[in-house]
C-alpha cells in the first residue's frame, strides 16, 4: 500500500458558549481546525484534526499546521502508511520539531491501518481496558460567582471532574477555587488548571491559601523547574501538562518525582505512536493521565476516546469530549457523551465520517 495524496480542509468551530478564557486573559471565540485526508493506493482513506489552542498556549498554530502539512506532504508520497515508525522517521528527518502538524497525519495513518485491518484503533492500541471513559469539563475562566454557577449546571449533565481555568490574579484565583469547591459533592474531582500563569509567588500564595481544600493543582508556572518548586511546596496532587511534550520530559517527571499526573495531549507529542508510547510509560510508572488534545471537533474527539478507551480505568484520570463545546458538527459517527462519558466506536479505524457538505473544498492537495 501507497500514500498517493495528502489533502486538508479548514473549518471553523465556534463555541456555544461564546468565548474560551483561560490564563493571562488569553481567549478564542472561534477555533481554526484542520481536517486532513491520506489517501492510497488501495482506496483507503485515513482522516483525523489538529486544532490548536489559539496561538499564545503552545508553540503551535492554526496556519502553522497546514504550513507544516504542506512542507511534510511530498517527503510521504509513494510511502507505505500502515508502517507507522517509518512514517514517523520520515516525518521527524524532513521538519525538526512542530509535533502538532506531524500529529494528523500520524493518526490518519491508525485509521487506514484500522480500515486495512477491519479494527478499531482502540483494539490497535491494546484492546478495550473499559467501555466508556469519564470526561471532565473546562470551565472558562470568569468571576468566582459565574464559574460556580457554570458547574453547577454542568454537574446535572453528569460531569463529576471539573478542571477550572485560573492563572489570573492570585486573589481572584483563590476566590474562584473556594466558591466552586463549595458548589460540588464530596466526590467530585477539582483541577484548578493554571495554564503556566501564575509566577512562582503567586503560586506558593495560591496552594497556601486553598491546602485545606480538596483540589488538584495543574501547570501552575511557565517552566518545568518553577512548577516542580511549587509541586515541593504543597501536600496537594500535582498535575502537569504544558512543560511535559515528549517522551524525554515525561521520563525526566517520573525520575524526579514531579508530578502525580499529566495530561496527555495526542497533538502536542506528535499523534497516536508517540502518544501510546508516553501513555504505556505512565502505566508501567503509576501515573495516570488526562487523556486529551488542544482543542477540536468530532474527529479530535474520536480520537481521544480511542487512546482512553484502550487505557486502564484506574489511569485513565479523564478525558474530553471537545464536540460537545462546538457549534459545529464535521463528522458522523463520532463519540457523544452520555451522562458525563463516553465511548469509541466499533467500528474500524475512528469509525468517522468526515461531512464534507461542511468541509468544502479542500485548502491543500498534495499528491
Amino acid at each position: 500500500m501507497k500514500i498517493t495524496a495528502i489533502k486538508a480542509w479548514q473549518v471553523d468551530l465556534p463555541l456555544k458558549e461564546g468565548r474560551y478564557s483561560w490564563s493571562n486573559g488569553n481567549f478564542v471565540e472561534v477555533f481554526d481546525s484542520t481536517v486532513v485526508a491520506v489517501e492510497t493506493d488501495e482506496g483507503l482513506t485515513g482522516y483525523a484534526e489538529c486544532c490548536p489552542l489559539g496561538s499564545a498556549y503552545l508553540p503551535s498554530y492554526a496556519k502553522g499546521v497546514r504550513a507544516g502539512l504542506e512542507e511534510l506532504a511530498p517527503h510521504l508520497i509513494g510511502k507505505n502508511p500502515l508502517a507507522l515508525n517509518k512514517i514517523n522517521h520520515c516525518m521527524d528527518a524532513a521538519l525538526r520539531g512542530h509535533p502538532y502538524a506531524k500529529a494528523p497525519i500520524d493518526i490518519a495513518c491508525w485509521d487506514i491501518l484500522g480500515k486495512a485491518t477491519e479494527q478499531p484503533i482502540y483494539m490497535l492500541l491494546g484492546g478495550a481496558m473499559q467501555e466508556d471513559v469519564a470526561l471532565y469539563r473546562a470551565i472558562s475562566q470568569e468571576s468566582p460567582e459565574q464559574m460556580a454557577e457554570k458547574i453547577a449546571g454542568y454537574s446535572k449533565e453528569g460531569y463529576t471532574k471539573f478542571q477550572l481555568k485560573v492563572g489570573g490574579d492570585a486573589n481572584d484565583d483563590i476566590d474562584r477555587i473556594h466558591a466552586t469547591r463549595a458548589v460540588l459533592k464530596k466526590s467530585d474531582l477539582l483541577v484548578a488548571d493554571a495554564n503556566t500563569g501564575w509566577t512562582r509567588h503567586e503560586s506558593a500564595r495560591v496552594v497556601g491559601a486553598v491546602a485545606k481544600l480538596d483540589v488538584y493543582i495543574e501547570q501552575p508556572c511557565l517552566t518545568y523547574e518553577e512548577s516542580v518548586s511549587i509541586r515541593r511546596r504543597t501536600a496537594l496532587p500535582f498535575i502537569l501538562d504544558e512543560v511535559i511534550d515528549g517522551a524525554g520530559t515525561l521520563v525526566r517527571g517520573i525520575a524526579e518525582d514531579a508530578m502525580d499526573c499529566i495530561n496527555l495531549k495526542i497533538s502536542k507529542v506528535g499523534g497516536f505512536t508517540k502518544a501510546r508510547l508516553m501513555r504505556d510509560l505512565c502505566v508501567a510508572s503509576g501515573i495516570p493521565m488526562t487523556i486529551e488534545d488542544t482543542w477540536g471537533g468530532d474527529i479530535t474527539t474520536a480520537a481521544i476516546a480511542h487512546l482512553a478507551r484502550s487505557t486502564p480505568e484506574e489511569f485513565c484520570f479523564s478525558a474530553t469530549d471537545f464536540n460537545s463545546y462546538g457549534t459545529v458538527t464535521i463528522a458522523t459517527g463520532a463519540p457523544q457523551r452520555v451522562n458525563g462519558r463516553m465511548t469509541a466506536a466499533d467500528r474500524p479505524g475512528l469509525g468517522i465520517s468526515p461531512d464534507f457538505n461542511v468541509l468544502g473544498e479542500p485548502v491543500l492537495t498534495i499528491s
